[in-house]
Parts: structure tokens; C-alpha cells; sequence
């Protein structure tokens, strides 16, 4: 058991640098002045302005952080009990894995593009190019976070029904809540870079203290 809880905690501290390597990658790609150029809220000044070595790290850094994620999500399922729940909780997991680094390259892609003109002598075309791009495809963020989002539901259920090791109170600390109350926060910051790159990481910030919990709560134990 004591090798078992060692592992979990591991994983846990791995899905943490995770977060920080798409985390970072978040900021990176959106940090800077935060006035808007189109109806497009980040595609701003300061997102024109950013050099190209910062949307390479972002997008590279990606490759490391869904990896740290996948470790630390998997062994998550080493905290539901039955066995059934955790092939299923499995199942949903590697489908929620799949659109990560795509939506985070869809918008690396538009970004750096967006940059690239600006900087180029294309500045006058950056906008409606960038933002026709975004019209044409945008049908990959809803996919994607259709994708995404049954494996954090399905463990929200079995939390508060608790068919999980932890209490079922702990389904106040699920993800998609902390996730809310961030949100909430972000928009009532005002707008600066600051606020771009927070938003930005939102979901990364979220499972960071979401797997933190977790571990602090397995250290007492």
C-alpha cells in the first residue's frame, strides 16, 4: 500500500509539472498588451507583437506537458475503487487526452501566423486572414472540448456519489469547480496582459490545484 501511495503521489507531482509546462506554454503564447485588433478578443497588440521563439516554446512545450498529464490522469483511476468504474473512467480518459495538443496547435498556429504577418509587411491582410482561419475551423473547439469533457464529468459523479476513495464532499474540489471559480475571477480583473495570460492558462491553473489537493489529502493519510 505504502508503494501504492508513493506512486499515486508521484504521478500526481508529474501531472503538476504538466500543468506548468502547458500552463507556460498558455502564457507565452498570449502575454502582452491586451487591446484587440478584431472581433477576435486574442488576437491583440500584444499577441502581433510577440516573437516567434515564444510560440515555438509554447507549441513545444505541449509535447512534455500532455505526456506529465496522461501520467498523472491515468493513475487517477487508482482512486476509484471497482473495477468497472475504472475501466470505464480509462476509456474516457484516452479520449479525452486525444484533442489536447490539437486545440493547443490550432491556436499556436493562428497566433504565430497572426505574429508572423504583423511583422512581415502583411499587416493590413493579418486580421481577415487570421480571423477567416479561425471561422473555417472553429468547429474543432467545440469537438475538442466535447472530447474532453466526460472523463472530468464522469469522475465529478462517481466523487459525489462516492464511489471514490475520497468523501464525497471532495467533489467541491473537482476540476470544472475550481475551473468556475478561476473564471470568475479572471473577469473581474482588469484587462492587461496579466488577465490575457490567465485566462489563457485557466485550465492548467485549475488542474494544478486540483492535483494538489489530491496529493495534500493523500499526505494526511
Amino acid at each position: 500500500m505504502n508503494k501504492l501511495l508513493k506512486n499515486q503521489k508521484a504521478a500526481l507531482v508529474c501531472g503538476i509539472l504538466g500543468c506548468l509546462c502547458y500552463g507556460g506554454g498558455d502564457w507565452l503564447m498570449m502575454y502582452g498588451d491586451p487591446t484587440p485588433m478584431g472581433t477576435l478578443s486574442w488576437l491583440t497588440a500584444g499577441t502581433a507583437a510577440i516573437p516567434q521563439w515564444r510560440y515555438n516554446l509554447a507549441m513545444a512545450l505541449a509535447f512534455p506537458g500532455i505526456i506529465l498529464y496522461g501520467i498523472a490522469l491515468f493513475a487517477v483511476q487508482g482512486y476509484i475503487p471497482a473495477e468497472k468504474h475504472q475501466r470505464a473512467y480509462h476509456v474516457l480518459n484516452i479520449f479525452g487526452l486525444t484533442p489536447w495538443i490539437a486545440l493547443h496547435l490550432f491556436y499556436v498556429m493562428i497566433l504565430t501566423l497572426f505574429s508572423w504577418m504583423r511583422q512581415n509587411g502583411l499587416a493590413a491582410e493579418a486580421l481577415p486572414v487570421c480571423e477567416g482561419l479561425f471561422a473555417q475551423l472553429s468547429w474543432l473547439v467545440p469537438v475538442s472540448e466535447g472530447l474532453m469533457l466526460p472523463v472530468f464529468l464522469y469522475w465529478f459523479f462517481l466523487q459525489v456519489t462516492g464511489k471514490t476513495v475520497f468523501p464525497p464532499w471532495m467533489a467541491l474540489t473537482h476540476v470544472l469547480v475550481i475551473y468556475a471559480i478561476l473564471k470568475g475571477v479572471s473577469l473581474l480583473l482588469p484587462p492587461s496582459a496579466f488577465r490575457l495570460g490567465f485566462t489563457n492558462g485557466l485550465m492548467s491553473e485549475s488542474m494544478i490545484i486540483w492535483f494538489g489537493i489530491m496529493l495534500m489529502y493523500k499526505k494526511q493519510h
